[in-house]
Formats: structure tokens, sequence, C-alpha cells
């Protein structure tokens, strides 16, 4: 596999902290290269001789503003089993319900966009149902839980202008983990 070209913004970047715009159909060629670019980058990241081979971090989410491009996608890859992949391609996404019951990453969230350890717990959803658009432009509804659900949440984040690190409270950073359940 060849590496996509390209660069992932850092958190210091002031476009991090912008709301991304709707998406109108049908997408742009760009647009989908850069689509498939971010599933290629994000499998390779989380193959143990392509991450090492390329000196990558493992990601599981990309956002397009976080290719410094200003556009309500998102992708994620998931690996469901060794080798196996999942991925989710999420346009103008829509959160039309989530769970009350409270979820958080036990080791912690990360980011593409955050090269620093970062301790504390950010409450999610444990459950959710979003309303997207696949490449084509056709809607779908889809149901997410558990990890997923913490992905969907932590890329429409990004979309919106906001960091993960905002939810940890800085003074008490594993305040209310009683309330929620580790996953």
């Amino acid at each position: 596999m060849k590496l996509p070209n390209i660069t992932i913004l850092d958190e210091k970047d002031k476009r991090l902290r912008q709301v991304s715009k709707e998406v109108s159909f049908p997408l742009s060629q760009a647009d989908k290269n850069m689509i498939e670019d971010m599933l290629l980058y994000l499998k390779m990241s989380q193959i143990d001789e392509e991450r090492e081979k390329y000196d990558l971090r493992a990601g599981m989410g990309l956002s397009a503003v976080q290719l410094g491009i200003l556009k309500r996608i998102f992708v994620i890859v998931d690996e469901y089993e060794k080798g196996q992949f999942k991925n989710y391609i999420v346009i103008n996404p829509k959160i039309k319900s989530v769970s009350e019951e409270l979820i958080y990453v036990g080791e912690g969230e990360g980011c593409l966009s955050i090269n620093r350890e970062i301790e504390g717990i950010v409450p999610r959803h444990a459950r959710m149902n979003v309303e997207a658009y696949d490449v084509n432009g056709n809607p779908f509804s889809i149901r997410v839980r558990e990890d997923i659900s913490i992905a969907f949440q932590h890329e429409i984040d990004h979309l919106n202008g906001k960091l993960f690190t905002d939810y940890i409270d800085s003074k008490e950073p594993f305040k209310n983990a009683e309330m929620m359940r580790e996953i």
C-alpha cells in the first residue's frame, strides 16, 4: 500500500475550531478522492506493519476539517476482526436521538490532531441514531453503539469546531466517572 499524501492539522490550527459547512451533491472528484485517501490512511494506521513502516499513529476516524477542508464529511475505519475492516462514510450527519446511558473510553480518547497524552474522561452516549448521506447523496439512517458511537460523536464534534479535550474538567479530569460505564 502507498500512503496517501494527506496532512493532518495540529490542535493549534484555528481551522479546527470552525464549524464545517454542509456538502451539496453530487460530490466533486476532489471530495471523493479525499474520502478514499482518508479511508486508506486510517486502514494503514491500524495495520502494524504499515503503521511502523510510515511511523503513523493509529486512528479510527478522520474528519475533512482535520485536513483543513471545512466540509461536513467524516470517515471511520473499524477493524472489527484482525485484518477485517468496516468503513463508515458519513456526510452531513444529523443526530436524531441518543441514549441516556453515558460511557467513556477507559484508556482515554485520542485524536490524530492532538499529539500529546491527555488524561481524563469524555462523557459520551452509549448509543445514538444518526441520519446522513453516502458518497452518492443517498440518505441513510444508522444506529451506532459503544466504540462506534464514541467515534461518531468525536467526529461530529470536529464538524462543529470542538475537540474532545473541551469536555475534560482540567481541575477534576475523572469527574463523575462513577456515573458512567467504562469501555
